[in-house]
């Protein structure tokens, strides 16, 4: 269980690393996507566990990949567009 919570955040460091250098303009702070990705692994890695039971040594960091890279997106914002403003009330 500890080499899977280790190798899940490394995953999800490893990941935002990724998503930082191939998106540098469209996410927000680094600090916000390496805690993300870390976090988004962590959960998928406990949610993976939880559904496969222990033994499933591909299994699991597989959906702490998946499931990081979901949370992860979630942080990108649009290209070269400014933030939209609703309609004020009338």
């Amino acid at each position: 269980m500890l080499w899977e919570f280790i190798s899940s955040v490394v995953l999800g460091l490893a990941l935002s690393w990724a998503a930082l250098h191939t998106l540098p303009g469209r996410l927000p702070s680094h600090s916000t996507v390496f805690v993300t990705g870390s976090l988004g692994a962590l959960f998928g890695a406990y949610l993976t566990h939880s559904a496969l039971g222990s033994g499933h040594l591909l299994g699991t960091p597989a959906g702490a990949l998946l499931v990081g890279a979901v949370t992860l997106s979630l942080l990108i914002r649009p290209r070269g567009s400014r933030p939209v403003r609703s309609a004020p009330a009338q």
